[in-house]
């Protein structure tokens, strides 16, 4: 492979690389936790979103518990995201004929 195709393989993997961190970014996962009493938003990147309580089920004592099941609904919607970004980079590497299970740089 000569140069010149070397150079423009490499810009178009740059350029289909950055629309795919554009397309995780806009990505959406929600984690729930105590039976979907707690939702959470969080966007591809893990940034968080949203977050809802259904407040029938909270009572003002429970602070510890309704802590604990933020937490497990952002983990949820942690993990959610990360599955959905692996998939997204897994066809992203086919596409760009990578070998399978080759990791990308982010």
């Amino acid at each position: 492979m000569d140069m010149m195709k070397m150079m423009k393989k490499a810009k178009e993997m740059q350029s289909k690389m950055a629309e795919m961190q554009e397309q995780v970014a806009q990505m959406e996962a929600t984690g729930v936790a105590g039976g979907d009493m707690v939702k959470v938003i969080l966007t591809g990147k893990g940034e968080m979103k949203g977050l809802s309580i259904d407040p029938s089920m909270i009572n003002a004592d429970d602070a510890e518990i309704l802590e604990d099941l933020i937490i497990a609904a952002h983990n949820d919607a942690k993990a959610k995201a990360e599955a959905m970004m692996q998939e997204k980079m897994q066809e992203m590497a086919g596409d760009l004929g990578l070998p399978a299970g080759m990791n990308l740089p982010f």
